[in-house]
């Protein structure tokens, strides 16, 4: 009879709650493990000391900062466009923060959350500057670099049909293999997020005025983190952070400005910085979990100026909704 209790006990548990959540487990092991690219500059590539660098980056930073009050407390997994799902899915990254497009077939099917958009992007075209293109329009029976496993494999299928227009693909998984292709002549042309284009030709090409970035964006491609399906806590510790960093870049809070803005008695800033209220009991973390994140990684500006204008980005969509952009954080209240 004990016995039969104790099964009928279990089986009326919920799964959820048999299992640890990732909140606890990130607590547990005393970091955060962050998928992120292979190397796209801007967005996460090593710097020469083989410390990792990008406004993704800065995501994964951002979590730890709200989850230990640290931001130094994470580890990176280089992760290829094929890699990156099954690496979330399995458990062995808590976080994908790699220019990864938010799509309604990731979002259910590959059983991810998207936590939200940090970078608004499209899909473009760079070619050799001695083929004298113009247009995309000119590129029937190109020879096209691209990477698998991708929506850009997608849309460069769907555009070209879409226009009449044959094209030789060039399929190769591992990003510097396939820039390698690109930059020996094996492709007239390399195809993938706008972003990336800028990055590979500021940081990758022997000679950058040897190659043009076409005019035409095929796609939108909204790049944002994601998480597993099923663990609504960590969905909105990472999601908050996100917006934790927009919020800061709205209310003129910034790693300069932090500490001295904590005295504030403007009723937001109380709230942001943790002074009053309860918001950092409501994600489970400290109350100064916001605050962190700003002291030790920055608002959205701030990651943007440090790791993006420098290779020649324009903010362009990425500007705050009240300076004409798409960035818009939900209120912090």
């Amino acid at each position: 009879m004990k016995k039969s209790l104790l099964l009928l006990a279990i089986l009326a548990t919920p799964a959820f709650a048999q299992q640890q959540s990732t909140l606890d487990a990130v607590k547990s092991k005393g970091f955060v493990q962050c998928g992120v690219n292979t190397g796209v500059a801007g967005f996460s590539a090593p710097d020469s000391k083989g410390v990792y660098r990008g406004i993704d980056v800065d995501l994964c930073r951002a979590v730890a900062a709200a989850v230990f009050g640290d931001a130094n407390k994470v580890r990176y997994t280089p992760l290829t466009a094929q890699q990156r799902f099954t690496a979330l899915q399995s458990g062995e990254v808590d976080i994908l923060s790699r220019n990864t497009t938010w799509t309604i077939t990731r979002d259910t099917s590959l059983g991810l959350n998207f936590v939200g958009v940090n970078y608004y992007d499209g899909q473009g075209f760079m070619v050799h500057a001695k083929l004298k293109v113009k247009s995309a329009k000119q590129l029937n029976g190109a020879t096209v670099c691209v990477q698998p496993g991708t929506t850009t494999e997608l849309n460069l299928a769907d555009y070209f049909r879409a226009n009449r227009m044959t094209f030789k693909p060039v399929v190769i998984e591992k990003l510097d293999e396939v820039l390698n292709a690109y930059f020996a002549g094996r492709c007239d042309v390399y195809t993938t997020d706008h972003s990336g284009l800028i990055s590979t030709r500021a940081t990758r090409a022997p000679k950058p005025e040897e190659h043009v970035i076409l005019p035409e964006i095929i796609s939108k491609e909204p790049l944002g983190p994601a998480v597993r399906h099923g663990d609504d806590r960590w969905f909105d510790v990472v999601k908050w952070s996100m917006f934790a960093m927009l919020e800061a870049e709205e209310m003129g809070l910034s790693t300069k400005t932090i500490d001295k803005e904590a005295s504030s008695t403007n009723p937001n800033i109380q709230r942001f910085v943790g002074a009053t209220g309860d918001i950092g009991k409501m994600l489970g973390l400290d109350n100064k979990w916001a605050f962190n994140i700003v002291k030790q990684v920055g608002n959205y500006g701030e990651s943007f100026d440090t790791n993006l204008k420098p290779l020649g980005f324009e903010r362009g969509l990425n500007r705050l909704w009240n300076q004409g952009g798409l960035m818009y954080a939900p209120p912090i209240r």
